[in-house]
């Protein structure tokens, strides 16, 4: 039986800023727009966090009943070391998507865009296919894609669609920076993962593209989010508030670039969540102070 504190470290709280990272620069874009609807962009975090938590364990789950699980260092898994059985993981993974879910319908309600319905059930259905079902995506290199899809444009344009009713050019140029930054915090976890998953088949992008390639994608794929920031800046230079994160970028940066492996890549995943906070968080409130 898991102990609570293992339960929360399953959950793997260091992602939980891919979360909130986008509800912040959509609720910025809204700002920018002249409209901020705050219970709003509260239901779109809850829906957020109940979706990245819920992925979190479907990931668990999957992976310890494929068995890909036991060779891993890193977060806590529940599944794969025995802690949980795969039963209640499962039961933990749909409860939280179910919440998500029905937090979700609030939002809808509230806002009365009910066609977004459809875009969260295209989203939970994602998070369970990532690595569950009879072919998951995540075990054919397109993780990455996903991730930027949902956390980043998804998750800002929705945001931001359901506070002002419309999403502006800025809006999906603001939402390639959480996107990209939510991409280099799953690399860092497939860079790490790179030994185990060859040998259980998993053929993750980093996989496909081998250790150095991956890690100098991973690097491009930080600093990427900050030219987003400073395209930003065209519209409102407050956006460039977003560029105060990118010292932050040094850290990861240096150590995937280090050639640091297995557990020496750890780091790197929750300094590289910290660039996800901080500089959605700063580019959200610039493109908020830009506005009306």
């Amino acid at each position: 039986m898991a102990t609570a504190s293992q339960w929360i470290a399953g959950a793997r709280p260091r992602t939980l800023p891919a979360a909130f990272a986008p509800v912040a620069v959509g609720t910025g874009v809204a700002g920018y727009e002249g409209s901020i609807n705050p219970l709003a962009a509260l239901l779109a975090l809850l829906v957020s966090v109940s979706l990245q938590i819920g992925v979190n364990y479907a990931n668990d789950y999957s992976d310890g009943v494929k068995g890909t699980d036991k060779a891993r260092v890193g977060p806590v898994r529940l599944v794969g070391q025995g802690l949980a059985s795969a039963q209640a993981v499962r039961a933990a993974a749909l409860l939280t998507l179910a919440i998500g879910g029905g937090f979700g319908f609030l939002l809808v309600a509230l806002t009365q865009t009910w066609w977004l319905l459809i875009v969260g059930a295209l989203a939970i259905a994602a998070a369970w296919l990532y690595t569950g079902g009879p072919r998951p995506y995540g075990y054919a290199g397109l993780g990455e894609a996903f991730v930027f899809v949902f956390f980043g444009i998804v998750a800002v344009v929705g945001t931001a669609y359901t506070q002002v009713g419309y999403v502006s050019a800025v809006g999906w140029v603001a939402a390639f920076a959480p996107g990209l930054w939510s991409v280099a915090i799953l690399m860092v976890n497939n860079i790490r993962d790179i030994p185990g998953d060859r040998t259980v088949g998993k053929r993750t992008l980093a996989v496909r593209l081998g250790n150095h390639r991956s890690r100098n994608l991973f690097s491009g794929t930080v600093l990427a989010g900050f030219l987003a920031v400073v395209l930003c800046g065209l519209w409102t230079p407050w956006a460039l508030l977003g560029m105060l994160a990118l010292p932050l970028a040094i850290s990861p940066i240096r150590i995937v670039q280090s050639d640091a492996a297995g557990k020496g890549l750890i780091p790197a995943l929750g300094t590289t969540s910290r660039v996800l906070l901080a500089g959605g968080l700063l580019l959200g409130l610039g493109l908020g102070l830009g506005g009306p």
